[in-house]
């Protein structure tokens, strides 16, 4: 007997004759031609050696070996039945763990929403995973992911607009002390800046900076936007901040209006396999109406 060449599909169709009694019954049943059946069930006795029934004008009947299979497949069956509704009530009682992926400056916009969220829903342990690199959601790495800056455009995305961030350049209250406010971007002269070690020009505030200052201004490049906030708190000049993580920080104060085209676009990003899922529809829907509630 040629064991690996039999697969489930054959037993359960086999099962399928046995519980039904006839070809016809059960091609319908599995929605397959009758000659379907007749052959997989032929191919399967002749591998095993054995026959499965006893072949009647009204029908098949199995025989000993056949009922052996047939009882079985009907076990089988009915673990893998269980284990669907084990794997739904999972679900369906918002439990596990689910991944939420971003951009590493957001943590102070976003930890205090996890912890709410968290509240809400204490079965599902959640774990924030910001880096400058987003994870893919299709290798499974992450369940949901918030990215700013352009659309993403992959195919198995379900990308949701969440918000439009407002941006603008922050001092440490003595900064502004010494240097003043400013009306608009074009009136910066003997400001100092601080910057990113990579060009960024994606990014309409660093290009700004980029191309539009004198890199005399700029006193100091660090490698990670995390590092704004200390090196504004330090004494090294103004930064853009998002206007929503600054406010965590009293002590930082706006040079001016945020201008409209350093806003930053969010997007609300899940992957199409996991969309539907209750607990990621519970997060996002949260979300939303956080994000929404930040804007109004």
């Amino acid at each position: 007997m040629n064991a690996h060449k039999n697969d489930w599909n054959d037993i359960h169709i086999a099962y399928k004759v046995a519980t039904l009694g006839t070809l016809t019954a059960a091609a319908e049943a599995l929605d397959v031609h009758h000659s379907t059946v007749l052959r997989r069930i032929n191919a399967l006795e002749e591998r095993l050696g054995t026959r499965l029934f006893h072949r009647h004008a009204r029908g098949y009947q199995v025989t000993e070996a056949g009922l052996l299979l047939t009882q079985t497949a009907e076990s089988t069956q009915n673990d893998f039945n269980r284990l669907l509704g084990k794997l739904a009530g999972t679900d369906n009682q918002l439990s596990g763990t689910l991944v939420l992926t971003t951009v590493n400056n957001m943590a102070e916009l976003l930890l205090p929403m996890l912890a709410e969220f968290q509240a809400l829903y204490p079965n599902i342990k959640l774990e924030y995973a910001a880096d400058s690199r987003i994870l893919k959601l299709e290798h499974g790495e992450a369940h949901v992911s918030i990215r700013p800056g352009k659309k993403p455009k992959d195919l198995d995305y379900v990308v949701q607009h969440l918000a439009d961030s407002p941006v603008t350049l922050y001092g440490s209250s003595a900064y502004l002390k010494k240097y003043g406010k400013i009306k608009s971007l074009n009136e910066v002269a003997g400001h100092k800046f601080i910057s990113t070690i990579e060009p960024y020009s994606q990014i309409s505030f660093i290009n700004w900076m980029n191309s539009e200052l004198d890199p005399q201004q700029i006193a100091l490049r660090v490698n990670d936007f995390n590092a704004f906030i200390p090196a504004i708190k330090a004494g090294f000049g103004a930064a853009p901040l998002n206007c929503e993580t600054a406010k965590a920080y009293p002590d930082l104060l706006p040079l001016m209006a945020p201008p409209e085209h350093w806003a930053i676009p969010q997007w609300l990003t899940t992957h199409v396999d996991m969309h539907r899922t209750s607990k990621v529809q519970a997060f996002t829907q949260f979300l939303k109406q956080r994000f929404n509630a930040l804007a109004n």
